[in-house]
C-alpha cells in the first residue's frame, strides 16, 4: 500500500451561503475539515463559531430513548428525509419519552421486586426441616430465635464446651463446605448472654424475612408470586415492543433529521467568520478533486481554492492509505492492525504494512516451525476470524501457513521428526533439509544473517523515507542513512572476516570506511545543518560538541550490535521448539502416551504460541521499526452524513 496524495482546500464565501455549502461538503464524503484559524491572521477580523449545537442535545435525548428502550435506530440517506426539525418533533419526542420511561419505570419496579422474591428464596432454602411456624415463632414473648450461620469448627466446640449450659443450643438446618445453617433459641430474659456466647463460636446472624406457615410452605408462596411478577414483566415488554412497532418510522425519520443538522452545524465549528464572510479549510484526496468541484459547483457566491500542502513542519495533512492490489489484499491488510498500534503514517513517511507482513510471517513460521501445530494454529486463526471477527484471527492464518512451510524444512509434524521422511525421499531427496538440533551452530548463523538482512533493508527504507520527506541530509549523513548503513556493513565484514566467515570487502577498505564513517557520525549534525538549512546547525560550543557526539557514537555502535544480536532468538525459538517437544516425548515415554502427547502439543501450541508471537512483533518494533518509522500521522477521517458521524 502507498500513502494517497493529498490536497489542501480553502473556502471563503458569503454567509448566506454557509448551509448549502456545509450539506455538499458532508454529501461528497471526501472532505477531511481542519481549523480555519491555522491559515488565517487573526488581525483579518475572522472569529470562529462559538454558538452551541441546538441540534445536539434533542439528538442525544433521543439516542438515550432509544437506548433505554433497546430500540434500533436507523439513519435514513437525506434523499429519503426532510430535513426540518420542528416544535412538533420535539413534543413528540417528550411524548415517547414519558412514556418509554413510565414503561421501563414500571418493568424496573418489578424486576426489583423479583430479586427479592429469589433473595427469600435463598435465605428460607437454608432452614428447610426447621418444621415449625414462623409467623408463630416471630410472635412469642418469651423466647427469642436467632437463624444463620456458624463454622463447623465452631459446632464441634459448642458440643463439647457448652454441653452442660440447657441455653445453648443449635439446630443445624443445612450445611455447605465450611458452615452450619440452622437456629438457636434463648429465653428473653437470657437472650443477650446466650447472644454473647454464639457470637464468640462465630455465629454469623442472618435476618429471615416474616412469613406465615413453615418454611417450605413460604417457599412455595413465593414462587407463585414470582410467576406472576414473571407474567407482569413480559406484559410490559410487550407494551414496549408495541410502542416502538407504533412510533418507529417517524422517531427514525426524526432521527435521520437530527443527524443531518447535527453534522451539519458541527462542520461549522472548524469554519472562520465575519459579518459578511465565512472561511472553511480541509483536505480531499487528489482523485476526488473533479469529483469535489462538481459537488460545489452550483453553490455559487463561493470561491474554492485547491493547491498542494505545504512543506512547512508545521501543516499535518491526514493520511489515506490506497487500496491494496486485490492479489495481495487478503495477505497484508491483517497487518495493519499491528501497524495503527505502533502509530499512523504521518503524510511524508511510508507505508509499511507489506513489509511487516512479509517480515513477521516469515520470523513467526521460523521460530514456530512444525507442519501439524501450524495447520492447527491456521484453523484457530479461521476460527477466530470467522466465528469471533477477532482481527488478530486474520493475522494467524498467515502465520500458520508459514508454520507448516518451515516445520516442513526441519521435519515437524507434532513433534514427530520422522513422520515425513517418505515425502522426502519421494521427492528424491536424501531427507529433512535441516535437522534442527544436529545444526545448533547453522540456526543461530542463519539467525543472525536474518538480522543483518533486516537491519540493511530498515536503512535503506530509511534513506528512502527521508529521501520522501526531502530530509537529504538525514538520509546521507544519520546513523540509520548512507553513513550508518556504510559503517553497519563494514563491521559486519570485519567481524565476519575476523571470526573465519566470508570477507567479500578487504579489510583495509573496511577499517578506512569504519573510520570515515565514524567521523561524519561524529558530526552529523553540522553536514545535515547545512544541507537542510537549519538555522542552528553550528555548535555554540566544540568541545561540548565532541563530547556529546563521542558518547552518541558509542551509543550508534551499541545500537547496531544489540539490534543484531537480538535476532538471536529467532534461532533460539526454534531450538526452543524443537526442545519443548523432546521432552513432550521423554514424558510419554518409551510407549508414546497418546494423552501425554496430545496434552502437550496443546501446551507447547498456546504456550510457545504466545511467545512467538510477542518476540515477533518485539523485533518488529524496537529492531526494525526504529530505524526508519516515525507514525504519529492523522488518519484521513471525512465527513459524512451517517449516524457515526
Amino acid at each position: 500500500m502507498a500513502i494517497e496524495k493529498m490536497k489542501l482546500v480553502k473556502i471563503s464565501g458569503s454567509l448566506t451561503k454557509l448551509y448549502d455549502l456545509s450539506a455538499r461538503l458532508c454529501e461528497s464524503e471526501c472532505f477531511h475539515p481542519d481549523s480555519a484559524a491555522k491559515y488565517i491572521s487573526s488581525s483579518m477580523g475572522f472569529v470562529p463559531f462559538v454558538d452551541d449545537n441546538p441540534y445536539a442535545g434533542e439528538l442525544s435525548e433521543l439516542r438515550d430513548i432509544a437506548k433505554a428502550a433497546k430500540f434500533d435506530l436507523e439513519f435514513k440517506s437525506i434523499e429519503e428525509s426532510d430535513s426540518d426539525v420542528d416544535e412538533k418533533d420535539a413534543s413528540y419526542l417528550k411524548d415517547v419519552e414519558k412514556k418509554v420511561i413510565g414503561l421501563y419505570e414500571q418493568r424496573s419496579s418489578l424486576l426489583d421486586q423479583k430479586a427479592v422474591c429469589e433473595g427469600g428464596i435463598e435465605k428460607y432454602s437454608h432452614f428447610k426441616g426447621l418444621g415449625i411456624d414462623l409467623d408463630q415463632v416471630s410472635q412469642c414473648e418469651f423466647v427469642k430465635i436467632r437463624f444463620g450461620h456458624m463454622p463447623k469448627e465452631s459446632y464441634e466446640k459448642l458440643k463439647t464446651v457448652f454441653k452442660d449450659n440447657p441455653y445453648v443450643m443449635f439446630y443445624p438446618c443445612s450445611e455447605d463446605k465450611t458452615d452450619y445453617w440452622g437456629a438457636y433459641f434463648a429465653p428473653s430474659d437470657k437472650v443477650n448472654e446466650i447472644d454473647g456466647i454464639f457470637a464468640f463460636l462465630l455465629f454469623e446472624p442472618f435476618e429471615v424475612p416474616g412469613a406465615a406457615g413453615t418454611v417450605e410452605e413460604v417457599i412455595e408462596q413465593i414462587k407463585k408470586s414470582i410467576e406472576i411478577i414473571k407474567s407482569q414483566i413480559k406484559e410490559t415488554d410487550d407494551k414496549i415492543r408495541e410502542l416502538w412497532q407504533t412510533e418507529h418510522d417517524h422517531c427514525n425519520k426524526i432521527y435521520s433529521n437530527l443527524v443531518y443538522q447535527n453534522s451539519l452545524y458541527e462542520l461549522r465549528s472548524y469554519a472562520l467568520h465575519n459579518d459578511k464572510y465565512f472561511m472553511f479549510t480541509g483536505f480531499i484526496p487528489e482523485g476526488s478533486e473533479k469529483k469535489f468541484k462538481k459537488e460545489l459547483k452550483n453553490v455559487g457566491e463561493i470561491s474554492v481554492e485547491i493547491s498542494d500542502p505545504p512543506h512547512d513542519g508545521k501543516t499535518v495533512v491526514p493520511v489515506k492509505l490506497k487500496k491494496t492490489p486485490k492479489l495481495f489484499k487478503a495477505f497484508v491488510d491483517p497487518y495493519r492492525f499491528y501497524v495503527d498500534m505502533y502509530g499512523t503514517p504521518s503524510y511524508d513517511d511510508i507505508d509499511i504494512t507489506g513489509f511487516v507482513a512479509i517480515t513477521y510471517t516469515i520470523l513467526f513460521g521460523m521460530m514456530f516451525g512444525d507442519l501439524g501445530q501450524g495447520f492447527v494454529l491456521m484453523l484457530i486463526g479461521i476460527f477466530m476470524w470467522a466465528k469471533k471477527k477477532i482481527k488478530l484471527g486474520k493475522i494467524l492464518i498467515p502465520c500458520g501457513i508459514s508454520s507448516m512451510f518451515f516445520g516442513f524444512m526441519f521435519g515437524s509434524v507434532f513433534g514427530y521428526e520422522d513422520m515425513l521422511d517418505p515425502v522426502y525421499h519421494a521427492l528424491g531427496w536424501k531427507g529433512k533439509p535441516m535437522t534442527v538440533m544436529e545444526s545448533v551452530n547453522t540456526v543461530l548463523l542463519i539467525a543472525i544473517g536474518i538480522g543483518i538482512g533486516l537491519m540493511v533493508v530498515a536503512m535503506l527504507l530509511n534513506i528512502y523515507a527521508c529521501i520522501k520527506r526531502k530530509q537529504f541530509g538525514e538520509a546521507l549523513f544519520s546513523q540509520n542513512g548512507l553513513t550508518g548503513l556504510l559503517m553497519y556493513l563494514s563491521g559486519v565484514n570485519l567481524a565476519s572476516g575476523f571470526m573465519g566467515g566470508p570477507s567479500p570487502v578487504p579489510n583495509k577498505v573496511c577499517a578506512v570506511t569504519l573510520a570515515v564513517t565514524a567521523v561524519l557520525l561524529m558530526i552529523k549534525d553540522i553536514p545535515i545543518g547545512l544541507i537542510e538549512r537549519k538555522p542552528d546547525w553550528k555548535p555554540e560550543s566544540i568541545g561540548d560538541f565532541i563530547l556529546q557526539n563521542v558518547f552518541e557514537l558509542l551509543e550508534y555502535v551499541l545500537s547496531y550490535l544489540s539490534n543484531t544480536v537480538s535476532f538471536l532468538r529467532v534461532g533460539a525459538f526454534v531450538l526452543v521448539h524443537a526442545g519443548m517437544m523432546m521432552v513432550v516425548f521423554s514424558l510419554a515415554g518409551a510407549h508414546e502416551n497418546i494423552f501425554v502427547i496430545i496434552l502437550g502439543n496443546i501446551l507447547v501450541i498456546a504456550l510457545e504460541g504466545l511467545l512467538t508471537g510477542i518476540q515477533a512483533l518485539r523485533l518488529e518494533y524496537y529492531e526494525m521499526f526504529s530505524r526508519f518509522y516515525e507514525g504519529g500521522g492523522t488518519a484521513f477521517k471525512p465527513i459524512k452524513l451517517n449516524a457515526q458521524n
